[in-house]
């Protein structure tokens, strides 16, 4: 796993920061990025420092933002090997004025859960090709079962449609390629953290599951639901 080299997009809390830790103990070199400087400052230093993880703020809905990301972990580490597209948030459920967020965070939302992923996607797949890599997408059960008013869902259910349709543009190319489709998950990604949920260990460990298979197998997609959880 020596000089092996990590990204992760909405690295600074929860999932991805819990996913960070675990890459950093398996031996990955770390890049992270999320829009929080002070927390990704923080889990770099926790993961071995300027040596073994470089932060990156990063708002994923700008262009600009990408391109810099990509070509910084190029300049730090050389290269990517695996890229986590996992940048995202969520939204109250209601297309109705009187149960819905505001327009603004619905642009937000629509912007950093389904454009940003496509950006980052696109920004670092040179680096993934080169090494013969892995991309793996944040998508969510909401992202394989329509929720009631939800737009978030929406916004999941395209990333699992851009999952699939990038592994069918690297088929035979031997980059991987893997949805995570939690349910619910005992995160900061909640105002109100949900009870009976998974850990985001539980998440962290299927991430870790598809990264390090032998690469002639391609964990296409994790749908990981606590037990207790009906949808």
């Amino acid at each position: 796993m020596a000089e092996k080299v990590f990204l992760i997009t909405g690295a600074s809390s929860g999932i991805g920061a819990a996913t960070a830790r675990a890459a950093a103990a398996a031996g990955f070199k770390l890049v992270l990025a999320a829009r929080s400087e002070e927390k990704l400052e923080a889990l770099a230093a926790e993961c071995g420092g300027p040596h073994a993880a470089l932060y990156i703020p990063t708002d994923v809905t700008r262009w600009e933002d990408n391109e810099r990301l990509a070509a910084l972990a190029a300049e730090q580490f050389g290269g990517i090997d695996v890229a986590f597209v996992n940048a995202g948030f969520g939204a109250k459920r209601g297309f109705s004025p009187e149960d819905a967020d505001s327009p603004e965070h619905w642009r937000d939302m629509v912007l950093t859960n389904v454009l940003g992923a496509a950006y980052t996607i696109r920004a670092v797949l040179p680096a993934i090709k080169e090494r013969t890599g892995h991309v793996l997408l944040t998508s969510s059960v909401a992202g394989r079962v329509a929720i009631p008013g939800s737009l978030y869902s929406s916004t999941k259910w395209a990333v699992t449609g851009m999952g699939q349709s990038l592994r069918a543009e690297l088929a035979g190319s031997g980059v991987r390629v893997t949805l995570i489709e939690p349910g619910a998950v005992d995160t900061p990604f909640f105002d109100n953290r949900p009870q009976n949920a998974l850990l985001e260990e539980d998440i962290v460990n299927a991430v870790m599951y598809a990264v390090q298979q032998p690469p002639h197998v391609d964990v296409s997609e994790i749908l990981i639901r606590p037990t207790a959880q009906a949808l």
